[in-house]
Formats: structure tokens, sequence, C-alpha cells
């Protein structure tokens, strides 16, 4: 440290109580230290940096007069996908709406039956069952197992 135009040694006392011999140690190990906590902050998301994204299927409800109330209503906790593989009964589905609705989901009163014949309608027992949609990723992972050259 500078006092009154004159270098003051005797503040300089951090590696001063080192001794000389040491003093390289303790510079490498801190530098040491700092390098892989830096490294150990930063790696994992470089690592992730390098993954793409998987790609999001994203799916609509089927058209109807009660899309829209069934998007805004069970679409704010759940993916289309949970809905689109259900197939319940009429009964089944008052059921699972009125459960939903107990657990916090937003159902007008006047809504609430024409919301259950939409999904009794659309997500009945007699209704073919829901075939996912495939990536391009999934297709080419299939076609190399069945053998066939992917496009």
């Amino acid at each position: 440290m500078w006092r009154n135009g004159r270098h003051d040694k005797s503040r300089n006392t951090l590696l001063r109580s080192v001794p000389r011999n040491r003093r390289w140690f303790y510079a490498t190990a801190l530098s040491a230290a700092v390098v892989g906590g830096v490294l150990a902050v930063t790696l994992p998301f470089w690592a992730l940096s390098d993954k793409p994204l998987p790609a999001k299927v994203t799916e609509d409800l089927p058209a109807g007069a009660m899309q829209a109330k069934a998007t805004t209503s069970c679409l704010e906790c759940h993916e289309a996908r949970i809905i689109l593989q259900q197939r319940l009964s009429k009964g089944a589905w008052a059921k699972e709406v009125d459960k939903m609705v107990k657990w916090g989901a937003v159902v007008d009163a006047n809504d609430h039956d024409a919301l259950v014949d939409y999904l009794s309608t659309n997500f009945s027992p007699d209704q073919p069952a829901y075939e996912a949609p495939r990536t391009a990723n999934d297709r080419s992972t299939s076609e190399k197992s069945a053998g066939k050259p992917s496009k």
C-alpha cells in the first residue's frame, strides 16, 4: 500500500506470512479452485447446448361447439394428448369433469353438461383408439430397426 508517497510494506502481509517456497503452491491451488468453480458452473449448460431440443408435438382437440371451452378448461393443466387418449363413457366423463372442477378447473355451471357431451361424443369407448403422432426422429428410428431406408 502507498501512504504519504511511500510504500508501506507492513500492510502487505497476505503472502509475506507464507514462506517463499510455498507461495507458488498456494497461488496455483487458488487458481485451480477458481477455474474448477467456473467449470462446475458452466459445464452443465455447455453440455445442454450441444443437444438439439426435442420436437414438441402439439395437437388440438376435435372441432365442436365446446372445443374452445374444453381447450381453456382442460388444457390449462393438461396437454391435449391426455384428453385425446381417453375413452370414457358419458357418466365417466361427468365424474371426471366434476373431479377436475373440485381440483380447480374453471367450468361454468351452464357449460358443464355441454362440455360432458362434447367429451363423451369425441372420446367415447366406441371411438377408435388414439394413435400418437410420430416425429421425424421416431420414423427414422423405426425404419432403421425394420431394415427400411429412411427418406
